[in-house]
């Protein structure tokens, strides 16, 4: 379960672009084995912070932790530990599921490599597509797929960007199923628009407005503090800083 060891520390982290700042010296304290929600409207922020946290873009200034791991000084060894699963779908189309994995399998050298394969067909549910070539799926399934490729490594920390848009309704709590069986085995940091989903799913919730994390809580706080009906008028009231 949740413990009080930090998975991820930051301090002051800030990213410009020319004159354009981006983040703009957020503080972030993720648990290890909680899953965080970061939310927010476009341009809020969010990407650029997931992409430092998983260690895509170097920060302009500040500092993250991972682990208790510098994110400069053990960049490798912190990448060994953390995978992100895209919003765009990374498998290869004309590879079969099974062949995808058994290909990932071989670029992280996983040393028992069909146990772990295996390992993921059942948590996935994946033996019915397992011979399918990729391209052939639908969404939901090649969602999934994507996922479970993520997991092959054993990240201790995964990110999940907008794991189901795009996805019918079916298709979306067969998903959230998934991300419930991870929860407290590893630190998963999500990102989506759908309110629904941040709440049903996360243990925290970080607002991004304008490059700041301007509130962090569970939605019920969320939604206590700015005195809303629901979850969705909390974001709208905390993102737009009550002027809708």
């Amino acid at each position: 379960m949740v413990n009080n060891m930090y998975s991820i520390e930051t301090k002051k982290l800030t990213k410009k672009f020319k004159d354009k700042i981006a983040v703009n010296g957020i503080d972030l304290n993720i648990k290890q084995g909680e899953l965080f929600a970061l939310l927010g409207t476009n341009g809020a922020g969010k990407t650029t912070t997931i992409k430092m946290l998983s260690g895509l873009i170097l920060p302009t200034s500040g500092s993250i932790k991972i682990l208790d791991m510098d994110m400069k000084k053990d960049i490798f060894k912190i990448k060994e530990i953390l995978n992100v699963s895209p919003q765009e779908t990374a498998i290869a189309p004309n590879l079969t599921v099974k062949e995808n994995l058994e290909f990932m399998a071989g670029v992280y050298q996983i040393k028992d490599k069909d146990k772990k394969i295996n390992e993921l067909i059942k948590m996935f549910k994946l033996d019915e597509v397992l011979n399918k070539r990729s391209k052939t799926l639908s969404g939901g399934w090649q969602r999934k797929v994507s996922i479970a490729i993520s997991l092959i490594n054993d990240p201790k920390i995964l990110f999940l960007d907008e794991p189901t848009l795009g996805l019918d309704v079916i298709a979306r709590k067969e998903l959230w199923k998934v991300i419930y069986e991870l929860k407290g085995k590893i630190t998963i940091i999500l990102t989506t628009h759908y309110m629904e989903e941040a709440e049903s799913l996360s243990d925290r919730i970080g607002i991004m407005a304008n490059g700041n994390i301007v509130e962090v809580g569970t939605s019920k706080e969320l939604i206590n503090k700015t005195k809303a009906k629901n979850f969705e008028d909390a974001f709208v009231s905390i993102a737009t800083g009550g002027e809708l």
